[in-house]
């Protein structure tokens, strides 16, 4: 680094108009300037200048300016983002309501009803939601429990664990009692063991499905559940139990204090193991579509002859292209792209699927002499992996059926993402180019076609309860709102819109936020809608935060936030679950950051519960969240009626209009007696 030259005088070169002779270009190198003479240097002030530094010195000094200046730059932006967040307004931190401790880490969690199920090392656990004490513990597991599902039938609970092994098992919860329905997946020979992706229960717990796969194959298996068989075995033990068996019973484990009104939750839970319950029905097993190959047809009335009452027509099978046909084309593709397709291919990974229970309506009809209860699903829809169609499968048959679907939903580009509404009246397809098709299936019509921004492309959908905005408030109609839907979509660039459909209007798309550029800590990793609170949703970011967004104005709320001590493990994929039916989520926490143990046994895990209403801004809008139909009766929410409403309000607004200008309203009389006049004797000369 250049330095100043202590007491001693310094030799610098003249200016070039006082140096003596001609002028003189210097050579490329160093090395071969001419040296100076004596009489070209005069003395200086030692304290006015600085020394030149030989190498390699000088390249350190560049070195070092260099990251003196990049570090100033980096103060600077920090010091402009800290004078503009202490310019904005500073949210608010709520803490958790309450803490479930765990001595072991929690991998996932569900909720149903008043119970959270926990899963984790060897099982899972049953825990109230009120108080966060531990009910029951099934614990049987050689390894741990990676996934957990929880589908409320009412007065039971269906639980499907996953664990590391890839087996799921069916689990039925009543009352008191705890009992194994069906290991799905589990063989005899471990070398054609199959393994488990995901799983779906339909609406009502009428039938559920499994995506499996082994040996280099994937399938979807379809079972038919006998919920009202279970419910008879289990109140009449009786009939299926062995009494040489003990059932074992596990006494609450109190996790904190217990609240005096929901002491009627407390209860001893057992696993009664020595009850069989009914094994499901399977019923249909489904496989990818085959890849489209030449066709084997001489004639198009061989592919007509084919076809069986439509079924699977639009999927590509039974087609009349031939095998030469295909060969040119890629021989187009491979000439066209020839730059971007060089280098080495991948192996392309299996298809996987994503599937949702129908129910019936508009679409899709329950076949006559079919008799079942209101409410149960009709239809399987499936979509796989890098394919343009979305099946429909009906599930009014047997296994020995044949598993062709009953219709195709043709794409214009393959399908990356979809989501099925809480009520199954809507259905949102995100294909890869960032087109969204929005269906009303209870109405049996598309909503329309919405167009993501350029360069934006569908990661999650997520649905939001239907929602007005009364007095500056979100509020929920009270009674049933058709043809209208609102959603929020989570893209790849970690931006957030939101999209509206209205029957009578075309879909609307607005940026709730946008992609981060400079702040990559405030990437947005996952999105949750919040029922309890309307139009509020829950953002988690890649830094750990956990905000309340209210996406009508939109703007952040308030913040979450567990202690200090105990931060996210992985805040980029957070381990959390919202209830449907209750104002709170939970949230898993890392270990505690306090204890310097290495041992795991004494390392303490924690799941904190937090509740909307413990916070003041949020009490008011989680209790009155709902518009009286009275209100909703004035001009102010039009799109919230029905059909007959609105043109009843019409007239009724018209006929007010004419009472005001009695000109025009005789006049109108007068034009509408003529008009039926004209009908009458139209009909009486017929």
């Amino acid at each position: 680094m250049s330095f100043l030259r202590g007491r001693q005088t310094q030799k610098i070169r003249l200016p070039i108009g006082t140096r003596k002779g001609p002028l003189e270009v210097p050579l490329p190198t160093e090395k071969d300037w001419p040296k100076d003479d004596e009489e070209d240097h005069v003395l200086v002030d030692p304290d006015e200048e600085l020394d030149s530094l030989p190498q390699p010195y000088r390249m350190i000094n560049k070195l070092l300016d260099l990251l003196f200046d990049q570090a100033w730059e980096i103060i600077e932006e920090r010091n402009v983002l800290r004078e503009a967040e202490s310019s904005q307004i500073q949210l608010t931190v709520y803490p958790p309501l309450r803490e479930i401790q765990l001595n072991k880490m929690p991998n996932c969690m569900a909720v149903s009803q008043d119970y959270v199920f926990i899963g984790g090392a060897k099982g899972f656990s049953i825990y109230n939601l009120y108080n966060a004490e531990r009910i029951y513990a099934w614990e049987k597991l050689k390894v741990d429990v990676t996934s957990i599902w929880a589908t409320d039938l009412g007065n039971e609970i269906l639980i499907a664990p996953l664990d590391e092994m890839g087996i799921i098992r069916l689990f039925y919860f009543y009352k008191d009692g705890l009992y194994l329905v069906k290991v799905i997946n589990e063989g005899d020979d471990t070398s054609k063991q199959t393994t488990c992706i995901k799983m779906e229960i339909s609406q009502g717990g009428d039938f559920a499905a499994f995506l499996l796969q082994g040996a280099g194959d994937v399938w979807l298996d379809v079972y038919k559940l006998p919920k009202e068989t279970w419910l008879k075995e289990v109140e009449h033990p009786q009939l299926t139990s062995n009494p040489k068996k003990k059932v074992r019973q596990l006494q609450p484990n109190t996790l904190g204090p217990t609240s005096a009104d929901h002491l009627e939750m407390d209860i001893n839970v057992c696993f009664k193991g020595d009850i069989k319950l009914t094994l499901p029905v399977y019923t249909m097993k489904i496989k990818p579509p085959k890849p489209v190959t030449g066709t084997t047809f001489k004639s198009p009335l061989e592919v007509f002859a084919k076809i069986e009452d439509c079924y699977g027509l639009g999927s590509g099978q039974n087609h009349f292209i031939k095998d030469s046909q295909w060969e040119r084309q890629a021989e187009i593709f491979n000439a066209s792209y020839r730059k971007c397709l060089d280098g080495e291919w991948e192996e392309e990974p299996l298809s996987t699927a994503t599937f949702y229970f129908l129910l019936p309506s508009c679409l899709f009809a329950m076949p006559t002499g079919v008799k079942g209860p209101s409410g149960m699903a009709c239809v399987l829809g499936v979509h796989w992996s890098r394919s343009h169609n979305f099946f429909l499968y009906s599930l009014n048959r047997t296994l020995k059926d044949k598993a062709d679907p009953e219709g195709v939903w043709p794409c214009a580009a393959p399908i990356v993402a979809s989501q099925l509404s809480c009520s199954s009246s809507y259905l949102v397809l995100a294909c890869e180019d960032g087109v969204l098709t929005l269906w009303d299936l209870a109405k049996g019509f598309p909503l329309g076609v919405a167009a993501l921004p350029q360069g934006c492309f569908c990661q999650s959908i997520h649905f939001l309860k239907y929602f007005l905005v009364h007095k500056g408030q979100n509020m929920y109609p009270e009674g049933p709102v058709k043809s209208q839907m609102k959603c929020v979509v989570l893209c790849t660039d970690a931006s957030l819109h939101l999209v509206e459909a209205s029957g009578t209007q075309g879909p609307t798309s607005s940026v709730l936020v946008e992609r981060p550029v400079k702040h990559l800590e405030k990437t947005i990793c996952a999105v949750a809608p919040v029922p309890a609170l309307p139009g509020m949703v829950l953002i988690f970011s890649k830094n750990g935060s956990v905000c309340l967004m209210d996406v009508a104005k939109p703007e952040t709320i308030c913040a979450f936030a567990p202690p200090g001590a105990f931060p996210l493990e992985a805040p980029w994929e957070p381990v959390f679950v919202v209830s449907r039916h209750h104002p709170c989520f939970l949230l898993r926490g890392d270990y505690s950051q306090d204890t310097e143990s290495t041992d795991d046994a004494e390392i303490q895990y924690s799941v904190f519960y937090f509740n909307f209403e413990a916070c003041p801004c949020l009490e008011n809008i989680s209790k009155n969240c709902t518009i009286p139909q009275r209100d909703l009766d004035d001009m102010a929410f039009p799109q919230a009626l029905p059909l007959e409403k609105r043109c009843e309000r019409f007239l009724q607004n018209s006929y007010r209009k004419l009472e005001k200008n009695p000109e025009k309203e005789q006049e109108h009389w007068t034009r509408l007696q003529r008009y039926s006049f004209l009908l009458q004797k139209e009909n009486f000369n017929k």
